[in-house]
């Protein structure tokens, strides 16, 4: 999740655990809790892209991790007289809560979170929700500014406060809901148009939850299209992917290569960009893909040139968008013809 959305959210936790004791101080201190996981980001400044792109959503977003801060973190607050008045309980309460929050909401991209490590390096995707969802967003952004401006002790910070958590439980569940759906749609879509695949995955494209990018996998390589939630049984069209590996065969760096399969969770291609050897991890969507069913994949690591690869993930996100890309994405997410 983006760090504005973990900001409010975990402002609005802070409001609901700790405002009675320590007033507007909750705000500051629940932002900064929600916040932590993220401190990982300092890893680039000494990692290479392929290690920093582990190590991000990594041990710090591990369930070990939540357990030792808030088990730890408690001792060293009560050695401040501002914050002594509240139990060690209620503060490793307030600390679980956060930390856990923090990690399960980033679950919902499609990232990958190591919630295991250091013991099994999996990644969970729930890929229910866009990293940046406005939608999302906007209502604990609501709440953390009214909290803001509302006077100590008004019997309305603690609405207020819930009103920003609530409505985020409820946007989750909507979005869980519409990936139930898209998935139930894809799979009818695939069996009825007689796809071959091994597995699949479908994920938001940018900034909503009703348009959704849909990766089909067989043994050579993908069948990639869109669905939106509000065009029921419509077809999807599909442009077929070649993975391409064997690409990979004349490229030395094989510890770069592995690290980003893994990373990648499969879901590759390799091309050739006249004298680049371009990796392309598909689980980040195409550049406007929705207008331009061909185009480069958002995520694409030059193989060739590592240094030029310091913002891998967001150097296509938002590649070549202007007004009639922007209305097309608005309307096929609306299904408007």
């Amino acid at each position: 999740m983006d760090t504005l959305t973990h900001i409010v959210i975990g402002a609005c936790i802070g409001e609901a655990i700790l405002d009675i004791k320590i007033g507007r101080k909750a705000l500051l201190v629940g932002a900064i809790a929600q916040s932590l996981p993220d401190i990982d980001f300092i890893t680039a400044t000494w990692m290479d892209t392929t290690h920093s792109l582990l190590a991000h959503r990594g041990i710090t977003h591990s369930i070990l991790f939540v357990c030792l801060i808030a088990a730890g973190v408690p001792f060293l607050l009560q050695k401040f007289k501002s914050f002594r008045e509240i139990s060690f309980q209620r503060w490793a309460f307030f600390w679980l809560i956060q930390l856990f929050v923090h990690i399960f909401l980033d679950a919902f991209n499609n990232y990958g979170v190591g919630w295991f490590e250091p013991f099994n390096h999996n990644r969970i995707s729930f890929n229910a929700i866009y990293v940046a969802d406005p939608f999302l967003s906007i209502w604990p952004a609501i709440a953390f500014f009214v909290l803001l401006l509302l006077r100590l002790g008004s019997k309305k910070r603690r609405w207020w406060g819930r009103f920003g958590v609530g409505m985020t439980i409820l946007y989750l569940v909507y979005a869980t809901f519409n990936k139930l759906t898209t998935d139930a749609a894809i799979n009818r879509t695939l069996n009825h148009q007689k796809i071959s695949f091994t597995r699949y995955f479908t994920t938001p494209t940018p900034l909503n939850n009703w348009l959704w990018y849909v990766v089909a996998a067989n043994d050579s390589g993908y069948f990639v299209g869109y669905h939106s939630v509000f065009e029921g049984q419509k077809p999807v069209r599909f442009e077929y992917f070649p993975r391409n590996e064997n690409l990979l065969a004349a490229f030395p760096e094989k510890g770069d290569i592995a690290r980003l399969i893994h990373f990648s969770q499969g879901y590759y291609t390799v091309e050739q960009w006249k004298d680049t050897l371009v990796f392309n991890d598909l689980r980040f969507g195409q550049e406007i893909g929705w207008l331009e069913p061909r185009g480069k994949f958002a995520f694409h690591y030059y193989l060739n040139f590592p240094k030029d690869n310091k913002l891998v993930v967001q150097r296509g996100r938002f590649a070549k968008w202007d007004k009639r890309s922007v209305q097309t994405l608005i309307r096929r997410a609306f299904n408007i013809e």
